[in-house]
């Protein structure tokens, strides 16, 4: 049974009480922050803008080389814009989520269009492109721009869960009262300082699993550890990969960014053997054939990547969008 502190609401604090914690994780953020290339003052608002998608659900480890690439490849906007949206999908690699790259594609188009070529500053205008929500329009604001937005992704939410309300961990989705409490915590000035910093304590020390207190720069002023370290007032629940669709959509896709051209369907739903060693892209085929997925499950998951403009049926068979 959940404690009464594991689960009482986001309070916000009196002003006051928060000046102490800017202090602390701005300075803690300033002597530990990871030197990441979309940090680098010298990084363009695409380039931010480009990292804000990739690192949706994707660890930085995995967006780091994807991100290098794509950024020499499309340095801006018009570069991704002048390029079919299949191509997007082919350097996204195994980021995951596919959407994200043709909704990255889609934002380039309407940049180009709409704000001849330069990535917009403004939240609404932000809000209107392709792919990007309040989240994200309140990061790239923040990050590129050092607009005065209130950020709040999980790593935010849960050091704020934790050092400010005594929960073990955030709520399973945003809540109202959090982002209220998100809003009461932000200073007045530096607010890029803040955002990232935070973010920064959230994916190093205070992580989901095993935080490291003892590193923490908020250890004395922790709710969480004054608490004793209640327990979750729920049971997060991991999403399941093998096995599932997304496992299959995910080699399938991997299929397509290999091939040179278009790849029968009888090699995607396995109704015929392998084709010959010598294929650009036997050996995805390969492992597609050995998730052993059902016929109803291939011809399922082919569907859905057609449906969802991941895939497009040509003459030849199956292919990445033109």
């Amino acid at each position: 049974m959940p404690t009464p502190t594991a689960v009482r609401a986001a309070a916000a604090p009196p002003g006051t009480a928060a000046a102490p914690l800017h202090g602390l994780i701005g300075r803690w953020f300033d002597e530990n922050a990871r030197t990441l290339p979309w940090r680098d003052p010298g990084c363009s608002a695409w380039g931010i803008m480009v990292s804000e998608f990739m690192l949706q659900q994707t660890p930085v480890a995995r967006v780091l080389p994807v991100w290098e690439e794509w950024l020499r490849r499309w340095p801006e906007p018009a570069a991704l814009a002048a390029e079919p949206s299949g191509e997007a999908l082919r350097a996204w690699g195994r980021l995951g989520y596919p959407r994200r790259a043709l909704r990255l594609h889609a934002a380039a188009t309407a940049i180009v269009e709409r704000h001849e070529g330069e990535v917009p500053a403004g939240r609404e205008e932000l809000l209107a492109l392709p792919g990007v929500g309040t989240y994200t329009a309140a990061a790239i604001a923040s990050f590129a721009f050092e607009l005065p937005e209130t950020v709040v992704d999980t790593n935010i939410r849960r050091v704020h869960a934790r050092a400010v309300t005594g929960n073990a961990l955030p709520s399973p989705a945003l809540t109202a009262a959090e982002f209220k409490l998100a809003e009461a915590l932000m200073p007045e000035e530096d607010t890029k300082r803040w955002n990232a910093g935070v973010m920064e304590l959230g994916a190093l020390v205070c992580t989901a699993r095993s935080p490291r207190c003892g590193e923490c720069p908020l250890l004395d002023r922790c709710a969480w550890i004054a608490a004793g370290k209640p327990e979750p007032h729920y049971v997060p629940k991991g999403q399941a990969w093998a096995g599932t669709d997304r496992q299959v959509r995910g080699a399938m896709m991997a299929v397509l960014r290999k091939a040179e051209g278009p790849v029968p369907r009888s090699l995607l739903l396995g109704t015929v053997d392998l084709v010959h060693d010598g294929a650009e892209h036997a050996v995805e085929i390969a492992k597609l054939q050995a998730l052993g997925a059902s016929d109803e499950q291939l011809a399922r998951s082919l569907d859905g990547l057609l449906a969802d403009g991941l895939a497009e049926n040509v003459p030849a068979g199956v292919r990445l969008p033109a």
